[in-house]
């Protein structure tokens, strides 16, 4: 490289020697042509000087260009070096790289077929230990088998012989029994002749024939065997009716374990519908602290992610369902949704909630006219009001029943005040029968016993479901209000037509049999009373249809609860007095 440079500046330097030259030839010439060579030589001398600071200059910029390429060529040797370097080194590196993975390879190789052959010699020996058990195994059974066979040809001996010495038994047995039989049948021949002869002597005492006496003896044998059969029958229809009890209670049992969860679903869950999922979000709050506080303050169950847009709201008490429902309302109307946000609604909730069971309280008593009433009592019919049974507004059914009883009451000349406080208390219990136990009927006695109501509305309302023997005509009031505003057509979850659809049907099969001449259905299909033609249906036939209609009806229909089928058959003689 530098040989290069060097030759350059040569090359520059005889090129500037050749225009000087030139240059000097033509001043001569000039000095010829003008005769003033001296002034001419001046001038040229100092254009060849100007020149030659020019040239030098120039020489100068090529060196110092040329020094500029050789430092540059010297750095790309020292960066070709350098590379040539590095290559060597990450060769040397990748070789040794390979080396230590070929060897890694090989060891996992080896460890690998060690492990591979350390397992199958504890697989043989596992195999060959199992094989050695089940022929062992074999071997004890083969064993038993032979101990067994053993044991069987012992016990067959043993049979054989006993089996001979019974037959020997047999054959003295049979001997002695055709000397026995021959003795009998000699007894016999003289029983009978003895037999005929004291027939005859009763004959001639008694005065009556063998047959008349045949005939009375068959005539007590019958009656004797209708009254056992009565009560053979009596015994079984108890014992049916007992079995019939039990296994009632238990298909109720199944009935109940299939479809409990349905009805908890449709009786103990409320749904309110969200604007968005954005405030489902909300609800929930900050890593669940909302819905949890929620649930804290009201004591429900709140169920957020299996429908969009859409919580339910699952508890067992109606008041507490209630009050989360109103709760959850406001704050999605209020947007504020918070811990401190949602106690304070809550709270504010809670208080109108227990405002409007009194008052409803309150409009139940004031509508029947009652008074002196304790408040707790007032409180506990409020309560009513979010209480149902089959659709049925247990509030609502409880002031029906106290306008019901009052209107028998002032029929039959009672106390209406008194008979319409039986009705409107009978069902108090319902308010609290999800927090005791027993019955609502009960639960309700004991709590206006404790609450200063007269023993007569105690025990009316005690007996209103014939738990307790009724003492009063009150209660059998209350009875028949009961009944009469739960079978109300549309009190109850039953769609009308499909309640005269099912008496219809009733007085249908009814009706399909022969001797039948009018039916009813009565008590909202909890009765039928069938009339029958006395001339063509006796007694006994009136139950046997009784029975027939009954099983038609539960073949064929579907009801609730029971229904009672009475067949009533009467003889009427009519005569006019002229």
């Amino acid at each position: 490289m530098t040989t290069m440079v060097w030759a350059f500046v040569a090359l520059v330097a005889g090129a500037g020697a050749g225009t000087y030259i030139g240059k000097k030839i033509q001043q001569k010439q000039v000095e010829v042509e003008f005769g003033s060579v001296e002034q001419e030589k001046e001038r040229r001398r100092a254009e060849a000087d100007q020149e030659a600071e020019q040239i030098k200059s120039q020489a100068q910029q090529v060196l110092a260009e040329a020094e500029q390429k050789r430092s540059e060529a010297q750095a790309a040797l020292d960066d070709a070096e350098s590379t040539r370097t590095r290559t060597t080194e990450l060769e040397s590196q990748a070789k040794e790289a390979l080396r230590l993975i070929e060897e890694s390879a090989q060891t996992k190789y080896a460890e690998r077929l060690k492990e591979a052959e350390i397992e199958i010699q504890r697989k043989t020996l596992e195999r060959q230990d199992a094989l050695e058990k089940e022929e062992k195994r074999r071997l004890e059974a083969v064993m038993q088998s032979e101990a067994r066979l053993v044991k069987k040809e012992e016990l067959l001996d043993k049979r054989s012989e006993s089996l001979d010495a019974k037959e020997n038994e047999i054959k003295t047995v049979e001997a002695n029994i055709r000397k026995a039989v021959k003795s009998t049948k000699k007894r016999i021949k003289q029983s009978e002749e003895m037999l005929e002869e004291a027939q005859h002597r009763l004959e001639e005492v008694s005065g009556m024939s063998a047959e008349d006496a045949k005939n009375m003896l068959i005539e007590s044998m019958t009656n004797d065997a209708k009254l056992e059969a009565a009560r053979i029958a009596r015994q079984i229809e108890d014992d049916a009716t007992a079995e019939a009890e039990k296994r009632a209670k238990m298909i109720l049992g199944v009935a109940m374990q299939r479809f409990a969860g349905d009805y908890v679903v449709e009786r103990c869950v409320r749904t309110i519908n969200l604007p968005s999922d954005e405030v489902n979000g909300r609800i929930i709050g900050p890593e669940g602290r909302n819905i949890r506080s929620i649930e804290a303050a009201t004591g429900v169950d709140l169920i957020v992610d299996d429908t969009p847009e859409t919580v339910v709201i699952s508890a067992f008490d109606p008041i507490r369902r209630e009050v989360a429902a109103q709760t959850l309302k406001r704050l999605i109307a209020d947007g504020r949704i918070h811990p401190g946000r949602i106690e304070e609604t809550v709270a504010k909730v809670k208080q109108e909630i227990d405002e409007r069971i009194h008052e409803a309280g309150d409009q139940a008593f004031f509508e029947l006219g009652i008074q002196n009433v304790d408040p707790e009592v007032i409180t506990m019919i409020g309560r009513l009001k979010y209480r149902t049974s089959y659709g049925q507004n247990i509030w609502r059914h409880c002031i029906e029943a106290g306008w019901l009883c009052g209107i028998m009451a002032a029929e039959l000349g009672l106390d209406v005040k008194l008979a319409r406080r039986v009705g409107l208390l009978h069902d108090i219990g319902k308010a609290m029968d999800h927090e005791q136990d027993g019955s609502h009927a009960l639960i309700g006695a004991d709590f206006l016993k404790k609450h200063g109501e007269s023993a007569l509305v105690v025990n009316a309302v005690a007996a209103h479901h014939a738990e307790v023997e009724p003492e009063s005509i009150y209660a059998h009031l209350a009875m028949a209000a009961d009944a009469l505003s739960g079978a109300r057509p549309g009190a109850r979850r039953e769609i009308l037509e499909t309640y005269i659809k099912r008496l219809e049907d009733i007085e249908k099969i009814s009706l399909s049999f022969e001797g039948v001449e009018k039916c009813y259905a009565i008590q909202a299909g909890r009765e039928i009373r069938v009339l029958v033609e006395p001339s063509i249906i006796n007694d006994e036939q009136a139950s046997v249809i009784s029975r027939d209609i009954a099983r038609r009806i539960e073949q064929e229909l579907t009801y609730p609860g029971r229904i009672k089928v009475c067949v009533i058959r009467e003889t009427r003689a009519v005569e006019t007095a002229r």
